[in-house]
């Protein structure tokens, strides 16, 4: 079979098999988590604290984390260690208020007696990866805790954590993640579930044994001469904690994965906040990926298993395009009519082990991780296939980054000190604006609405709950990203901000400094609502423009495809032509859709012309003796055109779908949605404009 169709086929196929591959080993891992025999008996060995305590340096990367600073500092501080042998680094990049707060909490903790220092540098050159390398210079520790500032370490963490390197070749020690917001809203609870099967699967199986296990970033122990004997931090990719993992493992150095010890932490409250996380961790893995998978693939020390995990660990980030382009091509494929199977149970086949190694094998895994807690997590698990789905456009932006070479940016994940469901987050400084990302989102999510339709009407509805899952995760992510859009103007940061005590009205009444904030925040919550308003009612707009779009005119030209594939099993020359006369109704009079190097196959009023052709050798043939040898080839004639022109349809109806006038109603939608951005941003810089000025007056 030849045409576009089975070119796409073909394509979609071979997305399929890769993403399988990656399916498959998430389940292979969790039997590995289940059944890692060396990593129980490490954990439980009954292994004493050394009689002589090492040094411990706690190094606390910030920058502009003045609402979680001083939580991350308390903690630390109560951290049960003797305080002649820690360290604390607090490493402040900050350039903002969060300074003075930082030197503050540090001169305090100084007065009571802890050895903790409060180290600047004059440029953020390397990030996060370039302040550990800065701190680690003048450290005191023969090990290195580190912890980022949504993290509260408990009390025991390094008297438990430190036995462990008593093993001489053991590199790093990682800790469990927890979670002390996870029941804030549907996107923590997602983040949830999606941080704990990593670690409780993928690091638990590599815990302790010859697969190479990455370090969190944070909640974790180094030893300080595996840093440096693996070359030390590099600033070069967005993930300095996976890329300091490989090359430590690739110099022999063990890794192990604690479980019963959990850091609570701070989820993203902000859908902005998490894809920003999450497109720095996909272009950073993919950024590893480039700078030393070749150097894992070749090496004669690694085993082959090894390298197969370490392959997929890096390059996992790719299933992100892979499933776009699969999302993309799937109803192109339903809407030719193109036949995507030979018997009819087929598609309950497909559905079967999309739902047994998807929804159904995710479940199973969670009921056995979970025992007790199982219903918690699957409904959690519920709404992770939502933001998974949805979040594979910006991942999928990440990995094209990482693949280009895009200049490396470190934007950190803003924190609000948000632990319960009151808590208030929006009216706080580090809200992230609206992202153009949240446009292609918009886009796959109205693509979403017309495949289910084509599903349906092209007689696949099997397949409409299929695309029906990533479509409402494309809105959901497109969704949140609005609504928790700051739209107002940044004013400038400044270590130290003056106290404006009032602000004269043109009334000539006083309005205190609280008071224009809250107004400003009301009119800011306004404008978002004004904003999710415009962009929702243009959302519908462009599905009803587009089913319309759909319903009268691709789907006819498939309904007439149709009728031809019924007159080519017709036994009669009536019969026939009662098909013909069907496909003429459904079909345009004139005009051809490849609007760019035309061709007569695709020419309607060209085809309409060969049916009337057929159409007329039915009527002769309708006259001649059934039992005829004129009368059987004339049939088989007839067949045969109604075949050949059913090629030509199906040439032209994947055309249909880019035409040019609908490529030009796609482009003045997308431009109607910039619009109401540019609008509100303007009208809300004009705004921010007039209270600076009021500002200055005073």
């Amino acid at each position: 079979m030849y045409g576009p169709g089975a070119f796409l086929y073909t394509i979609f196929l071979m997305i399929s098999w890769v993403i399988l591959v990656y399916s498959i080993n998430f389940y292979y891992l969790a039997y590995m988590s289940r059944n890692n025999v060396r990593y129980e008996r490490k954990r439980r060995e009954n292994i004493e604290l050394p009689p002589n305590l090492p040094v411990v340096t706690v190094q606390l990367p910030l920058f502009n984390e003045k609402y979680v600073a001083r939580r991350l500092i308390d903690a630390v501080c109560r951290i049960d260690y003797p305080r002649d042998k820690l360290e604390i680094q607090v490493l402040d990049d900050s350039d903002d208020n969060t300074v003075d707060l930082i030197r503050s909490i540090v001169d305090e903790y100084r007065f009571k007696g802890f050895d903790i220092v409060h180290i600047r540098r004059s440029d953020r050159s390397g990030y996060k990866a370039g302040a550990l390398k800065y701190g680690l210079k003048s450290s005191k520790g023969e090990f290195i805790a580190i912890f980022d500032a949504d993290f509260i370490p408990p009390a025991h963490f390094l008297k438990h954590l430190i036995k462990y390197f008593n093993d001489p070749k053991m590199g790093f020690v990682q800790c469990k993640w927890g979670h002390i917001n996870e029941d804030f809203s549907t996107l923590t609870s997602a983040q949830a579930v999606s941080l704990d099967l990593h670690f409780l699967v993928e690091q638990k199986a590599k815990s302790f044994t010859h697969f190479f296990m990455n370090f969190n970033g944070t909640a974790g122990v180094w030893r300080r001469s595996c840093i440096d004997d693996s070359g030390g931090w590099h600033t070069t990719t967005l993930v300095e904690d996976m890329d300091l993992s490989y090359r430590a493992h690739m110099k022999g150095w063990r890794s192990l994965f604690l479980d019963d010890i959990v850091v609570d932490a701070e989820l993203p409250v902000q859908m902005n906040a998490t894809k920003r996380q999450q497109f720095r961790w996909a272009k950073g893995a993919m950024q590893v990926a480039l700078k030393l998978l070749g150097d894992v693939l070749v090496s004669r020390k690694v085993p082959a298993d090894t390298k197969l995990q370490s392959f997929i660990h890096m390059t996992r980030h790719i299933v992100n395009p892979l499933f776009l382009a699969q999302f993309l091509i799937f109803p192109m494929l339903l809407a030719i009519d193109f036949k995507l199977y030979t018997e009819s149970w087929a598609p309950f086949l497909v559905i079967g082990t999309y739902v047994a190694l998807g929804p159904g094998g995710y479940l199973a895994v969670i009921n056995r991780t979970w025992k007790h807690q199982w219903k918690k997590k699957a409904w959690q698990f519920f709404f992770l296939n939502f933001l998974a789905a949805g979040i594979t456009v910006n991942n999928t932006v990440a990995v094209f980054d990482a693949v280009l070479g895009k200049k490396n940016e470190f934007l950190r994940t803003p924190k609000f000190g948000v632990v319960k469901k009151s808590d208030d987050w929006r009216s706080k400084e580090y809200v992230l604006p609206f992202t153009k990302t949240t446009l292609l989102e918009i886009f796959f999510a109205v693509y979403g609405f017309i495949a289910v339709f084509i599903s349906i009407f092209s007689a696949n509805p099997l397949y409409a709950p299929m695309i029906a899952l990533p479509t409402i995760g494309f809105v959901y992510t497109a969704y949140l990203s609005i609504a928790h859009s700051s739209f107002k103007k940044k004013r400038p940061t400044k270590s130290a901000r003056t106290v404006v005590p009032a602000i004269e009205t043109k009334a000539g009444g006083i309005l205190t400094t609280e008071a224009n904030r809250t107004t400003q925040r009301y009119s800011h919550n306004l404008n978002q609502k004004v904003v999710l308003a415009g962009v929702l009612m243009f959302i519908l707009l462009g599905a009803a423009v587009a089913y319309n779009g759909y319903h009268s005119t691709i789907y006819p030209v498939g309904q007439a495809v149709g009728y031809l594939i019924r007159a080519q099993s017709a036994q009669t020359p009536d019969q026939i032509a009662e098909y013909i006369v069907l496909t003429k109704a459904s079909l345009p009079k004139e005009g051809n859709p490849v609007w760019l190097f035309q061709t007569v196959r695709t020419d309607f009023a060209l085809i309409r012309t060969d049916l009337e052709d057929i159409s007329a050798r039915a009527e002769l043939a309708d006259s001649m003796d059934p039992h005829s040898g004129a009368y059987n080839v004339a049939m088989i004639d007839m067949h045969r055109s109604a075949d050949a022109l059913e090629a030509n349809l199906l040439e032209a109806l994947p055309y249909m779908y880019i035409g040019f006038g609908n490529i030009v109603l796609a482009g003045v939608w997308v431009v109607a949605i910039i619009a109401v951005f540019a609008g509100m941003r303007i009208v809300n810089s004009k705004t921010q404009a007039k209270y600076e000025q009021q500002y200055k007056a005073v």
